[in-house]
């Protein structure tokens, strides 16, 4: 039969074994349980957390401009990235995929989708190569693709197409909100899987203006002006690697067109098509020219 010694904190068996009282081995436990429960969370003793650094995403959102100087300093150093384009202008849908080679000078393939049908264009720099359909050859010879070189042509036509391939580089939408403005961030997106925080910005036409090449200045103003566009509307949207994946431009009731960007860095080749089955029209300019 166990006996209890009154005068001391033990418990005494019959075996002559002696154990810590309840408060002493409670106190144990729960120390050791803390011990435990510390060791476990990473936290030692008399430290204190580290402040929790921000995110990308909210970097984006807080830190404006010095993240767009990030995404213009980032995206400039992409050689290469695939587009597509969709939207409206003068009331006709318009669609255009392909890839920009972002180096100089600027090249891009890209296949034009129109209610005439889908058209291949290969630019490289100031000169374009439209790829002509099959009945329409009669007039090149039988050639497939027909050569213009628009390196002279902006002062006649009023307005230089490769121009508007270049405003499709991804660097030059994030160097567009730069110089403007009033832009504002609207809120972290997802575009096409990716997450994103979107940009905007709403421009009158004039500010707007000052921003595009010299050479189109004229006739881009006299297009709005003539279809009663007043302000356009700016949105970027800017993953966390500081890389443009859309961009969009609305144009009051004269159009608007979007842009998305996807596999920056991808390999590409864009070379000018064979001479041989190459029209240059300039050349055939110059013998429709002689024959009157």
């Amino acid at each position: 039969m166990s006996s209890v010694y009154w005068g001391s904190p033990q418990i005494h068996t019959g075996e002559g074994v002696y154990v810590s009282s309840w408060k002493k081995s409670a106190l144990v436990a729960v120390s050791a349980l803390a011990a435990f429960a510390v060791s476990a969370c990473g936290v030692t003793s008399g430290a204190s957390e580290a402040p929790k650094q921000p995110s990308v995403l909210e970097l984006l959102a807080s830190d404006l401009k010095g993240s767009l100087l990030k995404a213009a300093e980032t995206t400039d150093k992409t050689d290469s990235v695939t587009v597509t384009m969709t939207g409206t202008m003068g009331g006709e849908k318009i669609s255009m995929q392909g890839v920009l080679d972002l180096g100089d000078p600027l090249k891009a393939e890209m296949k034009m989708t129109n209610k005439k049908g889908v058209t291949t264009l290969r630019m490289i720099g100031a000169v374009i190569f439209t790829e002509m359909p099959a009945e329409a050859r009669t007039a090149t010879g039988g050639k497939r693709w027909m050569k213009m070189d628009l390196t002279g042509l902006s002062g006649m036509t009023g307005t230089d197409f490769s121009k508007q391939f270049e405003d499709a580089d991804p660097v030059k939408q994030v160097k567009t909100l730069l110089a403007l403005e009033g832009t504002t961030v609207v809120g972290q997106e997802t575009v096409n899987g990716v997450p994103t925080v979107h940009y905007t910005v709403t421009t009158p036409v004039a500010t707007y203006l000052a921003q595009i090449d010299a050479a189109r200045r004229d006739a881009t103003e006299q297009t709005l002006t003539s279809q009663g566009v007043k302000e356009l509307k700016i949105d970027l949207w800017v993953d966390e690697q500081y890389r443009p994946r859309r961009a969009g431009l609305v144009m009051g009731t004269m159009g608007d067109m979007v842009i998305d960007y996807t596999d920056y860095g991808k390999a590409v080749a864009i070379e000018p098509p064979p001479p041989s089955e190459t029209a240059d029209f300039a050349e055939m300019l110059k013998g429709l020219t002689a024959d009157s």
